[in-house]
């Protein structure tokens, strides 16, 4: 076997639980996993998000309470999410989720420890 096939998680359901406000995951590994709307939205794999190039990622604010309104196959290996800030131009890679999935909690800390050091809140700005 070639070293370069490593194997990665299959995604076997994608659910939309919680209202709109989670993402679960089951995988062929017999993991499951679930991502809050507002992380997958706040870490969308977008260039607005991601930018075209390092250090060039947007640190979104305001994104509390964001729902998921669709989940759209996109061939076989990815997403597409549509949320009710209108956003739906991250293409999510059944391995950008997964890796989102099993590191949410240290990718959750640095963003509101970015979102600290910009000034910047999770709230929705009335």
């Amino acid at each position: 076997m070639d070293g370069n096939n490593r194997y990665e998680p299959w995604p076997q359901e994608i659910r939309v639980c919680e209202e709109g406000t989670i993402l679960s995951l089951s995988f062929d590994n017999g993991e499951k996993l679930s991502i809050s709307a507002e992380l997958l939205r706040v870490e969308s794999p977008s260039a607005e998000v991601q930018g075209h190039g390092p250090n060039e990622k947007t640190i979104l604010s305001g994104k509390q309470g964001i729902m998921i309104l669709a989940v759209e196959q996109v061939g076989n290996y990815a997403v597409k999410i549509r949320f009710d800030d209108a956003h739906d131009t991250g293409i999510y890679s059944w391995k950008y989720l997964y890796s989102l999935g099993k590191k949410k909690e240290e990718i959750w800390d640095k963003y509101l420890e970015q979102l600290s050091k910009k000034g910047l809140s999770r709230s929705k700005t009335p």
